[in-house]
């Protein structure tokens, strides 16, 4: 049945939010069926009015005219039952393991990347992958999760508390003792890796300081502790608790690490004494430490440590007589991709440059790696409720999963690309089929359009409703709606759009790549990519020695 739903808002008073603290999530610096309509025709059963530029006409693919006949849809059917049956089980033991992770990518927005990027039947790189899961993301303590509880989860192998990174549930969020009890460790895939002889790196659109890199390496009370500067502001003492860029530097983990690329420089310099490479400006240390120039020394003699901050330099490494490479390409998260390309900044390398040069280095290792790949940015775009930016970051993550598929076997190498979490946005209304993703779905009963994308909450909502009349505004009189940075509608005002609690999608291609399907608790991931490579501590699919 269809019907036309009526958006009915009434403002009568301004709504408040209390959240748990997600100061840097993004870098702001810190079933009842509804009433139809009494006018509704139950015998004529009426689709809903579509506006006139939204009328269906024939779909805008390259199987247009295919698409209205039987056959088309019969035979599409056959072949994708072929290729379920021709699908076979890869037992081999897995040499190189990567793992990409799409922050906030919930299948929604996988939904919609799709649509943006050639069309609702086209599927991007990863969806062509033949094993897909679904993965659980609450924390210990939170129904929905936050991205440092997470990435201890699918790095470490073990649920945490919310904003805590690298240690178990036994230490509170913010508790300046807790964490330096070493038995409250989670150690990570990523040492797990380098302990059986194989290379590891990160890669990030975020600072490498930030929460899912940081589980690669990193152990600590709260997420936000990237430099000594907040860890004092929440009381603690620096000389007790190590911030995660100094962790970076003097861990367990990280000094092992063969490439970290990112942004986030800011974090290892201070305020007063130092400038930064390209802007000038201090960092956001207040201890007169320079921790990029600590790290470049910190190795043995004759390691070769470089160090880059833009895309020439990064291109010009030489991946065989490079030991370690840290780069970092902006003080705090490398820029949107739409910015990189709109504003003509060419100095600022894409997730698919920094993938290719990591891989690089980490293929010199004959015994394989493990690397840890994040689009962070999807994350911030739809915090922002700036949709845009995150489907197009979505896009770029996909270009990035493609080329690491096609240079390396599926013989010998493990790609699982999953999220941490979800998003409150929304996909739907009744667009027509080629309609712009970033377009009106329809015409509310108020006679103003509402967008195909929307969020439960989020900074959209002071733009789509005027409070004082109690009603929406018309996206087609804002002169802004087609820029990038653009804020979709949110129902609910808060000053950070949250998360999602629903499960993620778990896609992969490779070695044991049908591990990955069913349903799972998502610290069960590094676990079956250990199993996979035949390290760390628990099962192994190889015989042990």
């Amino acid at each position: 049945m269809y019907r036309t739903v009526g958006i009915v808002l009434i403002v009568t008073l301004a709504l408040s939010v209390a959240l748990p603290s997600l100061s840097d999530e993004y870098d702001n610096d810190k079933v009842q069926h509804p009433r139809l309509p009494d006018d509704y025709d139950s015998d004529k059963r009426h689709h809903p009015r579509l506006p006139d530029e939204n009328k269906p006409g024939l779909p805008k693919s390259k199987n247009a005219e295919q698409e209205q006949t039987i056959e088309y849809w019969r035979n599409q059917a056959k072949a994708t039952v072929e290729k379920l049956l021709a699908k076979k089980e890869n037992t081999n033991v897995a040499k190189n393991v990567i793992m990409f992770l799409g922050d906030g990518m919930s299948i929604s927005t996988v939904a919609m990347a799709r649509v943006y990027a050639g069309g609702e039947e086209k599927p991007l790189s990863f969806e062509e992958f033949p094993f897909v899961g679904m993965s659980k993301t609450y924390c210990v303590n939170y129904q929905v999760a936050d991205s440092a509880c997470t990435a201890t989860a699918y790095l470490t192998g073990v649920k945490g508390n919310y904003e805590t990174i690298g240690v178990n549930a036994h230490v509170p969020v913010r508790d300046c003792n807790a964490a330096r009890n070493r038995t409250t460790h989670t150690s990570s895939i990523g040492q797990w890796a380098m302990d059986a002889g194989k290379d590891a790196g990160i890669v990030t659109t975020t600072r490498v300081t930030h929460a899912s890199p940081s589980g690669m390496y990193a152990h600590i009370a709260f997420r936000d502790w990237e430099d000594d500067y907040w860890v004092q502001m929440d009381g603690c003492s620096p000389n007790e608790v190590d911030d995660i860029a100094e962790q970076l530097v003097y861990g367990e983990t990280a000094p092992r690490l063969r490439v970290i690329l990112g942004g986030g420089r800011r974090e290892f310099m201070d305020r007063e004494i130092h400038q930064d490479y390209e802007t000038g400006r201090g960092g956001y240390r207040s201890d007169g430490r320079h921790l990029i120039n600590e790290w470049l020394k910190n190795g043995p003699v004759g390691q070769n440590r470089t160090f880059v901050w833009k895309r020439s330099d990064l291109m010009a490494v030489d991946p065989h007589r490079t030991d370690r490479l840290l780069g970092m390409f902006e003080p705090s998260h490398c820029v949107y991709n739409l910015d990189r390309v709109h504003k003509n900044l060419d100095e600022e390398p894409t997730l698919s440059e920094m993938v290719d040069k990591a891989t690089d280095i980490l293929s010199t290792n004959p015994e394989g790696f493990f690397l840890f790949v994040e689009g962070g940015r999807i994350d911030h775009g739809h915090h922002d409720n700036q949709a845009r930016y995150a489907i197009d970051e979505t896009v770029e993550f996909a270009k990035a999963i493609e080329l690491a598929r096609k240079k390396f076997s599926e013989e010998d190498t493990l790609i699982v690309v999953t999220s941490d979490h979800s998003h409150s946005v929304s996909f739907s209304g009744y667009p027509s089929r080629g309609q712009d993703i970033f377009g009106p779905a329809g015409t509310g009963k108020d006679g103003i359009p509402y967008m195909t994308i929307s969020y439960a909450n989020g900074l959209g909502f002071y733009k789509h409703v005027d409070e004082a009349k109690g009603t929406r505004a018309n996206v087609r009189e804002m002169e802004d709606a087609g820029a990038d940075d653009f804020r979709f509608p949110a129902m609910l005002p808060v000053d950070l759009e949250t998360h999602g609690g629903e499960d993620v999608a778990v896609y992969a291609s490779g070695p044991w790549a049908h591990l990955f399907t069913g349903s799972y608790e998502q610290n069960v991931i590094p676990h079956m990519m250990a199993y996979a490579a035949c390290i760390g501590n628990g099962l192994k699919a190889c015989p042990e020695n």
